[in-house]
C-alpha cells in the first residue's frame, strides 16, 4: 500500500469527503458564513484566490493515489475564522494551520505526523516563515462540543506544537521552524554516523593471507 504526501489542488478538493470539501468554517468570518449558499463553490473560489495570491497553502496524503486526508495552511489573513478564537490573533510570524484531517479508517497509522512534516518542509523551503501556529481543541475527537476542523491538542502536541497562550478550551499553539529545521538536521547526520558505523569497510589485500604453492 502505496503512501505519498502531495501539494493540494483543486483537484483533491473535489474528491475529499463532503464535510471537508464544504467546510467554510475558517475562510470565512461567522457574518458571511451564514450567508453563504454554496459552500463548495466559495472554498474552491478561496483555495483559487490563496494558491493565485500566496502559492502552496496545503498538503494531502494519497494512499495508493486516493485523497485520505489533507493540512490546510495560509497566513492568518486569508483564514478570518481564526478571529473568533479567545486566543487569537496568530503571531505576526507565524502562518496558521486552520485543519488537519485524516479520515476514520486511515487513522493510527502516522498519516497525520506525515501531512505536517510536509507542511513544514514546504514552509522551510519557502524560507521567511518563523514558526505555524494552530488553535487545538483540549476535548478531542468525538467529546461533546469538540469540531471536527480544530486539531485536538493532544496531536498538536506529540508533532511538535507548544502552547503559546493558555486556555482551557481552545489554546493557541506555536512550532518553531528553526527548531525542526534543526532537529532535521541533527536527524540526518545522526543517521549518516549510524550509516558510516555499520557500513562494511571494504577488504584490502592486506587482509587475506597469501597462500604458497609448493613445486
Amino acid at each position: 500500500m502505496s503512501r505519498k504526501v502531495v501539494r493540494m489542488t483543486l483537484d483533491h478538493v473535489a474528491q475529499l469527503d463532503a464535510p471537508c470539501r464544504t467546510c467554510v468554517f475558517w475562510e470565512l468570518d461567522p457574518v458571511r458564513r451564514g450567508r453563504v449558499e454554496e459552500p463548495a463553490a466559495e472554498k474552491e473560489a478561496w483555495m483559487s484566490e490563496v494558491l493565485r495570491d500566496w502559492g502552496s497553502c496545503g498538503r494531502v496524503v494519497l494512499m495508493d493515489d486516493r485523497p485520505v486526508g489533507y493540512a490546510l495552511y495560509a497566513p492568518p489573513a486569508y483564514l478570518p475564522g481564526a478571529g473568533a478564537f479567545p486566543t487569537a490573533p496568530v503571531s505576526s510570524d507565524a502562518v496558521l494551520l486552520s485543519a488537519l484531517y485524516v479520515e476514520p479508517g486511515a487513522r493510527g497509522g502516522g498519516l497525520g505526523r506525515m501531512l505536517v512534516q510536509g507542511m513544514a518542509r514546504d514552509l522551510i523551503e519557502r524560507g521567511g516563515i518563523a514558526a505555524v501556529e494552530a488553535f487545538g481543541d483540549t476535548r478531542g475527537p468525538g467529546r461533546p462540543g469538540a469540531r471536527s476542523c480544530v486539531t485536538p491538542v493532544d496531536f498538536l502536541t506529540s508533532v511538535g506544537f507548544k502552547t503559546q497562550r493558555a486556555h482551557a478550551r481552545h489554546p493557541r499553539m506555536r512550532m518553531d521552524l528553526r527548531t525542526t529545521l534543526s532537529w532535521r538536521e541533527e536527524l540526518e547526520g545522526a543517521l549518516e554516523k549510524l550509516l558510516g558505523a555499520v557500513r562494511p569497510v571494504p577488504k584490502t589485500t592486506a587482509d587475506h593471507p597469501r597462500t604458497t604453492t609448493r613445486s
